[in-house]
């Protein structure tokens, strides 16, 4: 058995870097790590994959999350019980604000905590906040690049299917199966859009909550994959890996940057 092996990745001393990407999709791990050498696989279960390797002399590591907050919380625990100390989302999301258009890029501040897990861990009025360094060091990055940039708020749910929605003929229309909703549920898009809300995802207020509960480092960037509420028939809605490659190589620009101050 591995020294301290993890419950659910299997993980032991060893196999983690101290600088760590998330990312939702198994399928994007290989992605964030194209650019590196001496790549090995350390773990693959059930929704979890994680390689390690190196970069500019940097060891790093890159994990799937699978969707949502339990599964966030469950890599982010074992990964931080193994010294994890530095953790870069990378993902999709959907644009809110008015001037956030599919392909740019939101770096997240802090986060609305409209999910479930982060409650499981402390009341609903502590901040889901990004550490300062982290996004200083996604907002350096980006600075290079072409893309649009917008740094801000995000809002991170639970339910994909019950916060998206449709754009109708006559307002917004539920995507859950038959159409179900409740009344108060089609106000929450237009009441985040109000209080200045970029983009909306599933993860990043899991993970930037029990990073400061646990006393490590964590930021987000993601993509804008599409805009929300969703247009109607007939036209394009998302595209997951719209601009992802882009906002890869920044994370792995910002983490180097952190880990070699």
């Amino acid at each position: 058995m591995k020294e301290q092996q993890q419950l659910i990745t299997q993980c032991g001393v060893g196999d983690v870097a101290s600088h760590v990407f998330l990312c939702g999709d198994p399928d994007r791990v290989p992605k964030i790590a194209l650019s590196w050498s001496d790549v090995r696989e350390v773990c693959r279960t059930r929704e979890y994959v994680i390689q390690t390797g190196m970069r500019d002399g940097v060891a790093l590591t890159a994990a799937s999350t699978g969707v949502g907050g339990p599964s966030t919380a469950v890599m982010v625990e074992e990964l931080v019980n193994l010294g994890a100390h530095t953790l870069i989302r990378v993902g999709n999301s959907g644009g809110l604000g008015v001037d956030v258009n599919r392909g740019d890029y939101v770096i997240t501040t802090a986060a609305v905590r409209d999910d479930g897990t982060s409650k499981s861990y402390v009341c609903p009025e502590y901040p889901a906040a990004a550490h300062f360094a982290v996004t200083a060091a996604l907002v350096d990055a980006a600075r290079e690049s072409d893309t649009m940039v917008h740094v801000g708020i995000t809002w991170s749910v639970d339910a994909f299917y019950a916060r998206n929605k449709v754009l109708g003929p006559e307002g917004l229309l539920s995507m859950s199966h038959g159409g179900y909703e409740q009344s108060w549920m089609n106000g929450k898009v237009t009441d985040m859009q109000a209080a200045q809300v970029l983009n909306v995802e599933m993860e990043s207020s899991t993970l930037l909550t029990l990073a400061n509960l646990f006393g490590v480092r964590a930021g987000c960037i993601c993509t804008v994959s599409d805009r929300t509420p969703w247009p109607g028939p007939g036209e394009e809605i998302i595209d997951l890996d719209q601009n992802i490659s882009g906002a890869i190589e920044l994370a792995n620009r910002a983490m180097i940057q952190l880990a070699k101050r």
